[in-house]
């Protein structure tokens, strides 16, 4: 069955099995289409051919079992009648002594062949004593007790013939009885079936022997050609199963097969082919006109490369080429082939293969690699990407005009020793700081001939490259000598009044007069500082509106708004610009809240706050922290926990302690918040198990920008404005914020607010 539906496959499928069809003779396919009839009639055959061997051989062997008994009881017969014969003559003439031999010299006498088979004779006398046999044992017996009581012949005698008997002794046998002339008697013959039938039996056992021996070479030809046809028809399935594979990654893989029969002028095409141009197979092939109408007018022309293989100019092909869709579209394919000249007629084979979606991703890569390079270039920084072996990859103009560069040498694979060797700008470099052995990048300081101040940071990349940012300090700097300066000159102050305060009882109208001095000082130092706070607070907002495009331009890339990047290097450089845009921005943030609390231009939005609620949605943000750290967070909330102040401020108090306590946690650690109501203050409780810090750090660490030395040496990320921000924020609220800590114990960070905030803050009518 499986081969009829092998066979029935291959005369329809327009794939493999098609193309099969194309090279195959007719032949073969006719030997295909007759192969179930021969399939069926040959067991058939050799069934009626051992049946009628059988039947023959039986029917033969029993008509020659007939004959010879037949020719048995006809021998018996004329043996008996000789001896009927000639017995009275010789009784006459022989006397009665010696007549107990003369049965057996007559019968000797008759034919050498009389005895033979074991055919037995007696003579018998008027009473029916026999008085002379061939078995000497039965001699004086009478017949009736050798032949039995039940039989005929001794009373029929010779009307009754030969007949077949069952003797006394219950031996089968045919017997025949004789009367003799003149009253002398009787003889009979007797000769039992088997060896009458002995010729016979000799002659069954060879005509067996041949029906046998015939049999086992029909059956053993019949197995070998159910073998064999076995045989092809599980080589049938497993070509049936390649085929079925091949069809199957032709479809899955958008790719079709496809065979040129170059002198006849018709095309092949497997139903992949057909599939992908969105057409039904109309005819097993396709000619040179069908291919041209669906081809793009400016690809390549299917008779130019025919012409080309026919003049074997060329033996393969390799080309790319459009054709028209069902629906209209057009598909790019790429066609490989190679020509193959047999028996028959020169044949083009190959494979074509969709491309459409290779050729949009490529325009979609050559779009983003755009993009990128847009972006690169108005972003305010110097930037410049070099790939592992130092070549150049991109670069802006204002890294071109930071060196002072001519533009031509800015082009991808220029070395970068080369471009610090054609540069003109003379540089000094200060802060060089080690190489970072996690991010293998490094920041330091550069000094242009012309003022201008950078601060320059490479990072290195996946891939063995490094990137280089380089941004204009040259305010910073010139900001921090001004105020060195001024620190500088407030250090002189302080010590001329140490030197006045020692002479206070001589010199009374110069202290009072250094004191003067000494408030006017004061005052320039707050303004200096003042002037400080301005200026983190000015530089804040600068740094945000880049740092604002940086990010959006990453989450653009990160996000592929506009199509996919194509590399997926590109995704994680997105990424990761992206996350370090946003630490940034969040580092700048608190800088400026810090310079708002500073210069007292922070604004509290008043109103009735759930403690609790702004403790779950901290808790919500930290537990995944927690979670990566394997840190056990527990919290607990006692009482009504209601505070007037703000809730953003509230919020930025719970979070950056929530988020130092798992921060400054080790790993398999645990972080507790408690939260309760202790008479007109709740208060708030931050647990951890960490490291602690000593006593000297702790105040140090109020400050802000002050970290201790175990922060430091960890490598742990911050500003260090946390905790100074929360503890500016709950002393506007008219709170505290206690810190207990012992090293290799833990910290405690005690936060209490008064439930109807701060006397100065009150509104005229609060709810409590």
């Amino acid at each position: 069955m499986a081969r009829i539906n092998a066979s029935s496959a291959y005369l329809r499928t327009g794939t493999i099995a098609g193309l099969a069809k194309a090279i195959a003779k007719p032949a073969y396919l006719q030997k295909v289409a007759a192969e179930p009839l021969t399939r069926r009639i040959v067991p058939f055959l050799i069934i009626v051919f051992l049946l009628a061997s059988w039947s023959g051989a039986i029917i033969q062997l029993s008509n020659d079992r007939a004959e010879v008994l037949t020719s048995a009881k006809v021998e018996m017969d004329t043996i008996s009648a000789l001896a009927a014969i000639d017995l009275p003559i010789e009784l006459a003439n022989t006397q009665t002594t010696i007549r107990s031999d003369l049965l057996s010299s007559l019968l000797a006498s008759l034919s050498t062949h009389a005895l033979d088979k074991n055919r037995q004779a007696f003579l018998v006398n008027a009473s029916g004593k026999i008085i002379s046999t061939t078995l000497p044992a039965v001699k004086g017996q009478y017949l009736d007790a050798i032949l039995g009581n039940q039989q005929p012949l001794s009373t029929l005698a010779d009307r009754a013939g030969v007949m077949r008997i069952t003797l006394a002794d219950g031996t089968d046998a045919i017997a025949t009885v004789r009367a003799l002339s003149d009253n002398y008697g009787q003889v009979a013959f007797t000769q039992p079936v088997w060896d009458a039938l002995a010729p016979w039996r000799s002659r069954a056992i060879s005509m067996s022997l041949l029906a046998v021996a015939s049999s086992i070479v029909i059956a053993a030809l019949g197995i070998a050609f159910f073998q064999q046809n076995s045989r092809a028809i599980e080589a049938d399935s497993i070509c049936a199963e390649v085929r079925r594979r091949i069809d199957t990654v032709l479809s899955s893989g958008r790719s079709g097969l496809w065979d040129w029969d170059i002198p006849r002028g018709r095309i092949f095409w497997s139903d992949s082919m057909y599939a992908l141009m969105g057409r039904k197979r109309e005819n097993d092939f396709l000619s040179f006109a069908d291919v041209a109408s669906w081809l793009h007018p400016d690809d390549v022309n299917p008779f130019e490369a025919a012409d080309m293989l026919a003049n074997k100019q060329e033996h393969s092909i390799d080309q790319e080429f459009r054709l028209k869709h069902a629906d209209g579209h057009w598909i790019w394919f790429r066609a490989r082939g190679e020509l193959i000249s047999d028996s028959q007629a020169p044949h083009l084979v190959g494979i074509a293969v969709d491309v459409t979606e290779h050729k949009a991703q490529a325009e979609l890569r050559a779009t983003a690699d755009m993009r990128v390079r847009e972006a690169i270039e108005i972003i305010s920084e110097a930037f410049a990407l070099f790939d592992a072996r130092g070549g150049l990859v991109v670069a802006n103009s204002k890294y071109q005009r930071l060196l002072s560069l001519p533009q031509d040498l800015l082009r991808p694979g220029t070395k970068r020793g080369d471009i610090t060797a054609a540069s003109h700008t003379h540089r000094e470099f200060e802060n060089s700081g080690s190489i970072d052995p996690v991010t293998a990048g490094r920041s330091y300081e550069m000094h242009l001939n012309d003022g201008r101040w950078f601060q320059v940071n490479e990072r290195a990349t996946k891939d063995g490259g490094h990137v280089s940012v380089s941004s204009d300090i040259s305010a910073h700097k010139t900001y921090e000598q001004s105020l060195a300066a001024s620190n500088e000159v407030l250090e002189r102050t302080v010590e001329d009044l140490e030197r006045s305060r020692s002479a206070l009882q001589q010199q009374t109208i110069q202290l009072t007069e250094l004191a003067e001095q000494h408030l006017e000082k004061k005052a320039e130092a707050e303004s200096a500082n003042r002037a400080k706070v301005e200026f983190l607070a000015n530089m804040s907002h600068e740094l945000r509106t880049p740092l604002n495009h940086i990010i959006g331009f990453a989450e653009m890339m990160e996000n592929n708004i506009y199509g996919p990047l194509g590399n997926e290097r590109y995704d994680t450089y997105a990424k990761d610009i992206g996350e370090s845009g946003r630490y940034l921005l969040d580092v700048i943030s608190d800088i400026l809240d810090m310079s708002s609390l500073e210069a007292g231009r922070f604004k509290l939005d008043r109103k009735q706050v759930p403690i609790a609620d702004i403790i779950d949605q901290s808790v919500a943000i930290i537990t995944p922290i927690a979670t990566g750290k394997d840190i056990t967070l527990a919290v607990e909330k006692t009482g009504p926990l209601h505070v007037i102040g703000d809730k953003k401020a509230f919020s930025q108090i719970i979070s950056n302690l929530l988020g130092n306590a798992v921060k400054f946690t080790t790993e398999g650690g645990r972080t507790r918040l408690r939260a309760k109501r202790t008479g007109d203050h709740v208060q708030l409780f931050f647990e951890d198990n960490g490291q602690g810090i000593s006593p000297d750090a702790v105040e140090k660490m109020s400050r802000p920008f002050e970290q201790s030395g175990a922060v430091i040496e960890n490598g742990f990320k911050g500003s260090g404005l946390g905790l100074s921000i929360a503890r500016s924020l709950t002393e506007l609220h008219g709170g505290s914020l206690r810190i207990r800590s012992r090293l290799g114990v833990g910290t405690i960070v005690m936060v209490s607010l008064p439930v109807k905030g701060a006397r100065s803050m009150l509104p005229a009518r609060t709810v409590d």
